[in-house]
């Protein structure tokens, strides 16, 4: 079993489940096989699991890492966004939304991913490698959002909230209530869910 499967709070963890989208993070492992840092590369990204035929042995030598995610929403918590060869749609719709969602920044349709992704990584790691959060109230978070109780990771959905295992999402969810919480889903992804990007969640 390999450690390639990652979960909402960015940890790259073992596990037999299996994900739906694949990520990348730049080489992370070792010719054993084995992770030798959390990432390489500030543009960290989401793929398909199929694309243009492509076939790859996981881990291969020399090559980036292939990571792994339940759903969408799991790796956006994580940190990462949509790729702009495999899924350009996608990666697109959440340009705009970032953009719409993120007025602050001054950027615009013209602005270069990469500083984007500079704004996503200072609000997903800090310097000691430890995970960004910030609290907000959960009836101010939209769908796909990812909140930390007790130090577990609970989607929000549908005005409920779902605990998070590597196999999936415990059920049925428990209702919200006005409180204020502790956010996993870095802010400006959070924004960019505001401004109209719903992201896959497997519910």
């Amino acid at each position: 079993m390999l450690q390639n499967r990652v979960n909402p709070h960015g940890d790259i963890i073992k596990t037999s489940a299996r994900g739906a989208w694949i990520g990348n993070r730049g080489q992370l492992h070792g010719n054993t096989k084995t992770i030798l840092r959390p990432f390489k590369l500030k543009a960290w990204i989401t793929c398909l699991l199929q694309f243009k035929g492509r076939h790859r042995e996981v881990m291969s030598p020399g090559l980036w890492t292939e990571l792994f995610f339940l759903d969408e929403a799991t790796a956006f918590a994580a940190g990462h966004r949509p790729c702009f060869e495999c899924r350009r749609d996608d990666a697109n719709k959440f340009k705009t939304a970032w953009l719409k969602g993120n007025p602050e920044y001054g950027f615009d349709k013209k602005t270069a991913i990469s500083k984007i992704d500079e704004i996503i990584h200072q609000q997903r790691i800090d310097k000691d490698g430890d995970k960004v959060t910030f609290e907000a109230d959960i009836q101010s978070l939209p769908d796909g959002t990812f909140i930390q109780i007790d130090n577990e990771p609970y989607l929000v959905a549908g005005n409920q909230f779902y605990h998070w295992t590597p196999a999936g999402y415990e059920k049925p969810g428990l209702p919200i209530k006005a409180e204020q919480v502790t956010v996993l889903t870095p802010r400006s992804t959070v924004n960019a869910f505001s401004a109209g990007y719903l992201p896959q969640m497997a519910l």
